[in-house]
């Protein structure tokens, strides 16, 4: 289901109806996904009028690409 939300997250910022609404999952069940998510830095949320959208914390991926590069045995 995290990863569902990510995939979709990638594509574009989605307030948290639309992304329950899409993946057929009650609120609460959402809910629990994005605490975890916003737990581990990977998605950040943001408030507008009286929605709250999440967009992923694209600087968490920078960093895991960089540490996975640098065993790769390649120079830039």
């Amino acid at each position: 289901m995290r990863r569902q939300i990510l995939e979709m997250l990638k594509i574009d910022r989605m307030s948290a109806g639309d992304i329950a609404n899409q993946l057929g999952i009650t609120p609460a069940a959402l809910s629990y996904h994005l605490k975890q998510l916003k737990s581990e830095d990977l998605i950040m949320e943001y408030k507008q009028k009286n929605y709250i959208y999440y967009e992923l914390n694209t600087s968490v991926f920078d960093e895991i690409i960089m540490w996975c590069k640098q065993f790769s045995g390649v120079e830039e």
